[in-house]
C-alpha cells in the first residue's frame, strides 16, 4: 500500500464507481446504454493518470497515510479531465483521442448507422456536450463520497472550485488565442499556465494537501515545483502535437496545426520568422485540410527559426526550476520523503514522454 500500484488502484476506484451509476442511468431509459458505454470505454481503455497520481503524492507529501479513501478523492480527477477531454475535442474537431474516433465522432456514426432523423455531426455534437456534463457531475459525486471525513472535503473544496473555473477560463483563453490570431510568447505561456500548468499538476497537488491538512508553507512547496513542471508539461505536449508519431499519440500527425492552436512553438517561430516564413505560417496555419506537405513546411518553419530549440530549452529550464524547488522542500523537511522521490520521478516522465 505505498503507492506503488496506484495506476491499477485508480482504475479499479473508477470501474467500480461507473459501475455503481449504471443502475441510475438504466432507470432513466435503455436507450442511455450506448452513453456508459462510452463513458466507461473512454474512462477505463487508456489515459496516464497524472491528475490522480499528483494529488495522491501531495496528499502524501503532507503527512497523509495510503489508503482507498484518498484513491477514490484523487479518481474524481479523471473524471473531471474526461469532461475537458470531450468537450476539448469537440470545441477543437478533432477526429480521433488516444487512437479511436473522439466522443462526438462515435455518436455521429451510430446516427448515421441507425439512419435516425436529422444531422448525424449535430447529434454527435450534442450528445458529446451531454457526455462531457455528465462527466463533470460524476467528478463531484465520486469526491463527494470517496470515503474521507467531511472536514477534509471542506478544507479541499475551494481548491476544487478554483481548479475548475481555471480549467474553464483557460480553455477560453485557447479558442480566444486562436481566433485573434495572437502571436505573442507570453500569451500562450498564460493559455498553458491556465489550461494545463495548474489543472494538470499544481492545484491536483494542492487538492491532495488540502485533504490530508496541509499547511501553507506545503502549499506554497508545492506551487514552486507544480507550475514550472506544468509550464514544461504543456511545451512537451505542443511540441507532440506536432513533430510526435501518430501511433504513439493517438491524433493525427499535425493536428495541432490543422487546428491553428497558437501554443508558444508557434509564437517563438514567429517572432524569428523571415517574410516568406510567415507567409507559409499564414497561409497553412488553422486550414483543416492540411495534407502531409503542408504539415511538412509548417515544421520546417519551426525548426528553421530556431522555435523548436528555443521550445526544448524552456522544458528544460522548468524542468531544472522544479526539480530545485522539490529538492530544497525535501532538504527543509517540508515535504514528506517519499512523497518527493515519487514526485522527481513523476516529473521526469510528464516532460519525456512521447505520448
Amino acid at each position: 500500500m505505498d503507492g506503488t500500484d496506484l495506476l491499477a488502484r485508480v482504475e479499479k476506484a473508477l470501474a467500480e464507481f461507473l459501475d455503481a451509476q449504471a443502475p441510475a442511468l438504466d432507470a432513466v431509459a435503455p436507450d442511455l446504454a450506448p452513453v456508459m458505454g462510452t463513458v466507461q470505454d473512454f474512462l477505463l481503455d487508456g489515459g496516464k493518470r497524472l491528475r490522480p497520481a499528483f494529488a495522491y503524492w501531495g496528499w502524501r507529501g503532507a503527512g497523509g497515510a495510503d489508503g482507498e479513501e484518498v484513491v477514490r478523492a484523487a479518481s474524481a480527477l479523471e473524471l473531471l479531465h474526461a469532461c475537458a477531454l470531450i468537450h476539448d475535442d469537440v470545441m477543437d474537431g478533432s477526429d480521433t483521442r488516444r487512437g479511436k474516433p473522439a466522443v462526438h465522432r462515435r455518436f455521429a456514426a451510430l446516427h448515421r448507422g441507425e439512419r435516425w432523423q436529422g444531422v448525424p455531426e449535430q447529434f454527435g455534437t450534442a450528445a458529446a456536450v451531454l457526455l462531457g456534463d455528465l462527466c463533470l457531475v460524476w467528478s463531484d459525486t465520486m469526491l463527494a463520497r470517496c470515503g474521507l471525513p467531511p472536514e477534509a472535503l471542506r478544507r479541499a473544496q475551494p481548491v476544487y472550485d478554483t481548479m475548475r473555473l481555471e480549467l474553464m477560463a483557460g480553455q477560453y483563453l485557447d479558442v480566444l488565442e486562436q481566433a485573434v490570431a495572437s502571436t505573442e510568447v507570453d500569451r500562450a505561456l498564460r493559455v498553458a499556465r491556465y489550461k494545463t500548468a495548474k489543472y494538470t499538476i499544481e492545484r491536483p497537488l494542492h487538492l491532495g494537501a488540502s485533504l490530508a491538512g496541509g499547511d501553507q508553507a506545503v502549499l506554497d512547496a508545492l506551487s514552486a515545483y507544480g507550475l514550472p513542471l506544468g509550464e514544461a508539461f504543456q511545451l512537451r505536449d505542443d511540441v507532440l502535437g506536432v513533430f510526435g508519431d501518430p501511433s504513439e499519440t493517438g491524433k493525427p500527425a499535425g493536428d495541432d496545426l490543422r487546428e491553428g492552436k497558437r501554443t508558444v512553438l508557434v509564437a517563438e517561430a514567429l517572432a524569428a520568422a523571415t517574410p516568406r516564413q510567415e507567409a507559409v505560417v499564414a497561409r497553412l496555419l488553422g486550414d483543416p485540410r492540411l495534407d502531409a506537405d503542408g504539415v511538412a513546411a509548417l515544421r520546417e518553419v519551426l525548426v528553421d527559426t530556431g522555435a523548436l530549440e528555443a521550445t526544448e530549452q524552456r522544458i528544460t529550464r522548468s524542468l531544472d526550476e522544479a526539480l530545485g524547488a522539490l529538492d530544497a522542500a525535501a532538504g527543509s523537511g517540508t515535504l514528506d520523503a517519499t512523497a518527493c522521490t515519487a514526485l522527481r520521478e513523476l516529473a521526469v516522465a510528464a516532460t519525456a514522454r512521447t505520448v
